[in-house]
């Protein structure tokens, strides 16, 4: 037994609150069906846990609450599916395992799909079993294609030991002991892989980049983040959808006490060492990787194209596609993808996995109302796309329009910085068919008479040809989408910085000249009334123009984006910390401009 890494995080930043967790049973939005342990049923083929559900193809095992211990003592619960034909009562067939980890209850949690969006998140009902964990593979999905699957209640959560930790080095330890306890089940293979979305693939990043374990043989981030700081709480220095950050730790439930990150921020609003160890070290990950990114999540599209461009793995795989990760989880030809990627690196089939699949499956939304459809996961070589060309376009702010040409007369466009409507616009039309795919940069010259700092957003938004602003759905809908948020609708890229943090850029972090990166480590207030350059990289984007159709470089002083979840509505009040109004300069010696990622023809 070794001393909890928890316990020396504690120490180590005493100033992080932990917030006492309500009982599983006491959890007002939990459905916690109750302690079990070593509970154990056979769900025969052709079970269904309701009418209109997901069967079971195969006879399969389901077992509660196995014990998993950890190196420090604490004993954390798994829920673990598998075909009977695995069973060692049996001439076993072992299988792998499929680990979902996260703290959101494997039997209770509080998120379900037909509550976060309209239409079951465009899930059709019968994909799902009712046995699957919040945004974990299905095991009614992957019993007859021979693999377990195995939700555990991580460190914290429902009745496993101790308090919960998001991400770092304990989440990470945790893993590890799991994954070695998997391997030595009798009815496991010896292999391990990874799997899911959101939290779930989070901590795979984080783990693949602080360990190694010969049992696991591959990881599938479907969506995630990697810089916890700049991809999630605190994106380019600003406060991050603080409302969205809050509920996640209010759908806790466990007996002990979690880390209160939401408020952390107020005492580390820079990154510091608190910060660091929440940062995923990508270079490090070499195991193979199925990875998964689009541009409809607000918290993880950076840190997915982040993970396959900076992992050091030779067996990584990306594919961008153009809906939302909820609904792409469960496309039956997408499991039937990530089953290829299984065998080959769980089973050892040689299915010709690494021959047959794309590097890089690339996908470019149209957007509704648009004549111009959207590129599907067409295949390429590498991300950002080689052949990319940098255009740049001039600001114009006497005219609000992007040009090839620099006005050579200095003009001026303001917005008041502390509003959730006010914006500077600025609209180029193409005049062909036109490819953008990757990352774009905005150069602002911006200036603020009544403070000494600015929040500055930056959107890039896809118009018609007539200039009506479009939007994308996520997944397919039947009706129209009363409120909209990131769940059902991309509006477009997205970039952020708090101005003083300007002073925190280091080139040395980028290859890319588009990539703009900021250690955030240090602030420099701005002079009230002074002009200063800006540089802000959007996350990855991919659009595809019609000819006369154009794209809106917007700029304001607030988030754009929506809220990530549908019982939150969008805030009525601003959450920046702006002051007064905001002035973009443009013309003459003020090249404000925009750097778009162009595929030629």
């Amino acid at each position: 037994m070794t001393a909890s890494t928890t316990e020396a995080l504690k120490a180590r930043f005493p100033d992080i609150p932990y917030v006492r967790l309500p009982r599983p049973e006491h959890h007002p939005l939990w459905h916690y069906p109750g302690f079990a342990p070593g509970e154990r049923n056979v769900l025969p083929a052709g079970h269904r846990k309701e009418p209109g559900l997901r069967a079971f193809a195969v006879d399969t095992v389901f077992e509660r609450d196995l014990a998993v211990p950890m190196r420090d003592g604490v004993t954390l619960y798994t829920d673990v599916f598998r075909p009977l034909s695995s069973d060692p009562s049996l001439t076993a067939i072992k299988v792998p395992a499929i680990l979902a980890w996260s703290p959101y209850s494997k039997g209770g949690s509080p998120f379900q799909y037909h509550v976060v969006a309209p239409n079951n998140s465009g899930v059709p009902r019968d994909a799902l079993s009712g046995y699957h964990a919040w945004e974990a593979p299905d095991p009614a999905n992957w019993a007859d294609r021979g693999y377990a699957v195995v939700n555990i209640d991580a460190r914290g959560s429902a009745y496993s030991g101790g308090d919960i930790a998001y991400w770092g080095q304990q989440e990470a330890e945790d893993i590890y002991d799991t994954v070695t306890w998997l391997a030595a089940q009798p009815w496991c293979n010896g292999s391990v892989v990874m799997a899911g979305n959101s939290w779930l693939a989070i901590c795979q990043l984080h783990f693949a980049s602080r360990f190694q374990h010969p049992a696991l043989k591959a990881i599938a981030p479907w969506e995630g983040a990697a810089d916890i700081y700049d991809d999630m709480y605190l994106r380019g220095g600003i406060p991050h959808l603080l409302d969205f950050t809050e509920a996640i730790g209010q759908s806790f439930a466990g007996h002990g006490s979690a880390e209160d990150i939401h408020n952390a921020r107020a005492n580390h609003p820079l990154r510091d060492d608190y910060w660091e160890t929440k940062r995923a070290r990508l270079e490090n990950i070499d195991v193979p990787m199925y990875v998964v990114a689009s541009y409809s999540s607000t918290l993880h599209t950076h840190g997915s194209f982040a993970a396959f461009e900076k992992a050091k793995t030779a067996n990584k795989w990306l594919r961008v596609h153009p809906y939302q990760e909820w609904y792409d989880q469960f496309c039956p030809e997408n499991v039937n993808d990530l089953q290829r990627f299984y065998d080959r690196y769980a089973k050892g089939v040689q299915n010709g996995w690494e021959t047959d699949t794309p590097r890089v499956r690339l996908s470019m939304l149209g957007f509704d109302g648009s004549p111009e459809p959207t590129v599907i996961e067409r295949p390429e070589q590498t991300y950002p796309v080689e052949r990319t060309m940098r255009v740049t376009y001039f600001l114009d702010a006497a005219a609000g329009s992007l040009s090839a040409s620099a006005p050579t007369a200095h003009a001026q466009i303001a917005h008041e910085g502390h509003s959730l409507t006010a914006t500077s616009d600025f609209v180029l039309h193409f005049d062909r068919r036109t490819e953008v795919a990757g990352y774009a940069k905005v150069k602002l010259y911006m200036s603020c008479d009544e403070h000494d700092d600015m929040d500055v957003v930056v959107q890039l938004r896809k118009v018609s040809k007539q200039g009506t602003l479009l939007k994308h759905n996520n997944f397919p809908v039947t009706e129209p989408i009363e409120l909209e948020t990131s769940v059902t609708t991309t509006l477009g890229a997205q970039g952020q910085l708090r101005a003083s943090h300007a002073v925190s850029r280091d080139d040395t972090l980028s290859t890319d000249p588009n990539v703009v990166v900021y250690k955030h480590d240090k602030r420099e207030p701005v002079p009230r009334s002074t002009i200063v350059p800006l540089e802000i990289t959007p996350w990855p984007m991919g659009m595809v123009f019609g000819p006369g159709e154009g794209i809106m470089l917007r700029v304001s002083g607030h988030h754009m984006g929506q809220t990530d979840l549908p019982h939150l509505p969008p805030p009525t009040t601003p959450q920046d910390a702006n002051v007064g109004v905001h002035t973009v300069h443009t013309g003459g010696k003020y090249a404000s401009c925009l750097v778009l990622p162009i595929l030629p023809e």
